[in-house]
């Protein structure tokens, strides 16, 4: 749910106007859509890359995923894995694009953990990977972009640990 979304569903509740402080909530957030919109565009574009070389890096950091008995051996279940890096980077540009983390939490981050675990794949793992994207990405991005995308990355990774 947006700010402005949340704001109104709130002032509605109560039955009065929106407040001073959402009003100003609402300005930053229409203020900061140009540059929301362009770092998710970036990411967008840019996404095989950034999933290439964060599956590179978690690759290297972790070589038991992908050597034989690991999640990722072989060819088909390292296309998986770098199909659920590519997944999270897009709840990333999700969260981004609204501003908020409602939509990484409500659609990426219930059940993660429960998942993972009854696949027998290492949470820490799918994290690593996490950090990786956040790397790679915030190597692509000017230094206030990849701050502000950065933090999108840091919630989604407190969430899955």
């Amino acid at each position: 749910m947006s700010i402005v979304t949340k704001a109104i569903v709130n002032a509605d509740a109560e039955a009065r106007y929106l407040s001073p402080g959402e009003l100003d909530q609402i300005k930053s957030f229409v203020t900061t859509g140009q540059s929301r919109l362009r770092i998710a565009q970036a990411l967008t574009d840019s996404r095989e890359r950034i999933v290439k070389q964060a599956g590179d890096q978690l690759f290297q950091k972790r070589p038991d995923v992908v050597s034989p008995g690991g999640n990722a051996y072989g060819e088909e279940l390292t296309a998986t894995c770098l199909r659920d890096l590519d997944y999270y980077l897009r709840l990333v540009t999700y969260g981004i694009v609204a501003g908020d983390i409602t939509p990484i939490e409500e659609i990426g981050v219930v059940g993660v953990r429960e998942m993972y675990k009854s696949l027998g794949t290492p949470v820490d793992a799918v994290v690593e990977g996490v950090r990786g994207l956040k790397s790679v990405a915030s190597s692509l991005l000017s230094g206030s972009d990849a701050s502000e995308a950065g933090s999108y990355f840091d919630y989604l990774i407190g969430a899955m640990q």
